[in-house]
């Protein structure tokens, strides 16, 4: 490979590392005020919308990461391609970081974070005014699905599937926005 090559190459890496892990912690740290605000109070109110929200606020820094590349390493240009593969990577090592913080934080300091929050949501669906039927069968899904939280592989299955798929969305606006085609030059 060549020299300049390989130089482009490692910057990509450095550009992906330093975004993904910046992500990864703000993500991690979103992770854990959510978490400590239900353990704290499982009548707390919690709020999807906003959740998600935050979420995709935190996921624009993919847009910062694939312009940063666009314009330190590629001269201003960048294809859909490039763009998206920058963006999705940067994504995956945020919620890599997120998912192996939150098997730590999970297994070593909240391990009865599931009852907490099976509370929350029980709480929840009855201030809506659940029925007891509907209140039963929402405790017996949350049932099963602390049954299946005790499988690790689970565990990462569900944490990526929170967040990786916006940052993989994310990835791809922020590409279609930042695509640059070189300009070409003057015909005289």
């Amino acid at each position: 490979m060549s020299r300049c090559l390989l130089k482009k190459i490692n910057a990509m890496k450095k550009n992906i590392l330093t975004f993904g892990l910046i992500l990864g912690v703000i993500l991690s740290i979103n992770g854990f005020i959510a978490v400590n605000m239900i353990m704290d109070n499982p009548n707390i109110e919690t709020n999807d919308v906003l959740g998600y929200t935050i979420m995709i606020v935190i996921f624009s820094l993919i847009f910062f990461g694939i312009r940063n590349y666009r314009n330190k390493q590629l001269n201003g240009t960048i294809t859909l391609g490039k763009a998206f593969k920058a963006g999705a990577l940067i994504a995956l090592v945020g919620s890599t970081l997120y998912v192996v913080m939150w098997l730590f934080y999970y297994y070593l300091f909240v391990p009865e974070f599931l009852d907490k929050y099976t509370e929350c949501v029980i709480n929840g669906i009855t201030r809506d005014g659940a029925t007891t039927a509907e209140i039963t069968a929402k405790t017996e899904e949350m049932s099963q699905f602390a049954e299946m939280y005790e499988n690790p592989l689970f565990v990462i299955m569900v944490s990526y599937f929170e967040v990786l798929p916006i940052g993989l969305i994310v990835a791809l606006i922020s590409s279609l926005i930042l695509k640059r085609k070189p300009k070409e030059p003057a015909v005289s």
